[in-house]
């Protein structure tokens, strides 16, 4: 089995070899035992149920919190040869209808819909008189009340399971789970005996850096002026604090957009789009953006307040990196944060607890949590990263030389992609040149499927492909994310556009 799924790595993927943790999941789930993964953004957790499904008869189900999670892992399934869709309200009745018919005659290997989807009465009459192989649970912390993303329709989806004549093998994804909510992720959904892999928090390409500047905005002026060109989301706590730094960045002619919950939908539709085709370099935004974004060029993640705790904070800085680039996390911190976030999770329990005890329970945890990333971010000897995998059950007693506290208790180290010193720097061997028009390459391609660029081929894939410039077919598929699929949609542009650029140079 094991060349198999090596086979269907390389033919699908464009990978040669799987991530940690990885391959010991997709055996798992081979052997038909339910699956409880917890896994840092961007260790690849998508490929530890789309393997699976090639493999299996029938189809399988995706549960995901998101629509914009929903249209890109579509994208990038359809691009990669894998037959998907998804089910979820940004769809017409008649795309809706004609789906629903695909999905019957079995067209689709993979199917993502959101939790409110799944008590749709056509989609139960469709799943129960179809055969469902596995069923994959995405961003399953959102199940638990101590996860720090609780959603209510999340629980109803073991009720959903009941209603399925046979039971499908379960699996659950997330990224951030203490050992509570992981307990609760296995209760809630019914886990049977599952296989529980936890890979390890720690993700080095990433710097984690807190100030403590004496203007924020100026600070945050600064450093996008010192990494022009450069991706970044910045979070702000309130929708007021988005307006107010948009207003400001634009001003200047900052190339920005913004998005939070108090917008249009299809306002908030469009700037998520710019953001995510890659036509403005900046995203200022609420939490109320980001879960599953799959953007995999994001050079920093900066939030101008101290989020309520280490697991949204962790969430939500991971999704710098997510093609194993260098990128900044910096958190900004004033000790107003703490006034504002107490407030917040008042008005949470107020929101979200039916009685007394629930909401004192609720705030005594959540004030704990609070109280940990406070820690966090006043730290000034103990290692960043240090707190944050102990915070997970990950023990540590070196000091990872890549926060801005290592930073401060070693000056002399030197460091590659410390931001807020130097800008962020280049691999030297990446040929610029074939790089950007490689870059262009790929956006001509993608904005003729209408799909953001990163579904086409991601950018470490420009990097290598600038650096070793293959002109064969065989070459070429030596080159990281250029699967056979991919070799024989794209293979001999990309080898046309390099003869022609070493040609002339």
């Amino acid at each position: 089995m094991n060349n198999n799924i090596n086979q269907l790595l390389q033919k699908y993927f464009g990978y040669s070899s799987f991530r940690q943790g990885q391959e010991e999941i997709i055996n798992n789930i081979i052997d038909k035992r339910d699956v409880l993964a917890v896994m840092p953004t961007g260790a690849g957790k998508s490929i530890c149920y789309q393997i699976p499904t090639l493999l299996f008869d029938g189809i399988t189900i995706v549960v995901s919190p998101l629509i914009s999670l929903m249209a890109d892992q579509v994208a990038a399934l359809n691009n990669n040869g894998i037959r998907a869709a998804y089910f979820n309200s940004t769809l017409t009745p008649r795309q809706m209808y004609l789906a629903m018919q695909n999905a019957k005659n079995y067209l689709y290997k993979i199917i993502y819909v959101a939790p409110e989807r799944l008590f749709n009465i056509e989609f139960i009459n469709f799943a129960v008189n179809t055969n469902i192989s596995l069923i994959a649970v995405d961003e399953a912390h959102c199940i638990s009340q101590w996860g720090h993303d609780f959603r209510p329709s999340y629980t109803k989806i073991i009720d959903f399971i009941k209603l399925l004549p046979n039971r499908p093998i379960i699996t659950a994804f997330t990224a951030t789970a203490t050992k509570k909510v992981k307990d609760d992720i296995c209760t809630q959904l019914g886990l049977i005996n599952p296989f529980m892999l936890t890979t390890g928090f720690d993700r080095k390409n990433l710097y984690f850096a807190v100030e403590q500047p004496f203007e924020k905005t100026q600070f945050v002026i600064n450093y996008i002026k010192n990494n022009p060109n450069k991706s970044g989301i910045i979070y702000c706590t309130t929708r007021k604090s988005v307006d107010n730094l948009y207003k400001k960045l634009i001003e200047i002619n900052i190339n920005c957009t913004k998005y939070h919950a108090g917008m249009q939908d299809l306002e908030r539709q469009e700037n998520q789009k710019l953001f995510i085709y890659d036509k403005v370099n900046i995203m200022i935004a609420t939490t109320a953006f980001g879960m599953g974004i799959n953007k995999s060029n994001v050079d920093f993640v900066i939030h101008m307040n101290m989020p309520m705790n280490i697991e949204q904070y962790y969430q939500e800085a991971g999704r710098a990196g997510r093609a194993g680039q260098k990128a900044d996390c910096i958190l900004l911190y004033c000790p107003s944060d703490i006034k504002l976030n107490k407030f917040l999770i008042e008005k949470s329990a107020e929101k979200n607890q039916s009685d007394e005890k629930s909401k004192r329970d609720f705030i005594q945890s959540e004030l704990e949590k609070l109280k940990l990333m406070t820690f966090y971010s006043t730290s000034q000897t103990i290692c960043l990263r240090k707190t944050i995998l102990n915070y997970f059950g990950e023990k540590t007693s070196s000091r990872c030389e890549n926060c801005s506290v290592c930073l401060k208790l070693n000056p002399q180290k030197s460091y590659i992609n410390t931001s807020i010193y130097t800008p962020l720097t280049n691999e030297t061997s990446i040929d610029k040149s074939l790089y950007n028009r490689l870059l262009l390459l790929r956006l001509a391609i993608a904005q003729k499927q209408n799909v953001p660029p990163y579904i086409i081929f991601s950018n470490r894939t420009i990097e290598e492909l600038s650096i070793q410039k293959p002109v064969t077919m065989q070459k070429l598929m030596l080159i990281y994310g250029m699967s056979a699929v991919k070799c024989d949609k794209y293979g001999n542009m990309i080898i046309k556009e390099i003869k022609n650029y070493l040609s002339k140079y």
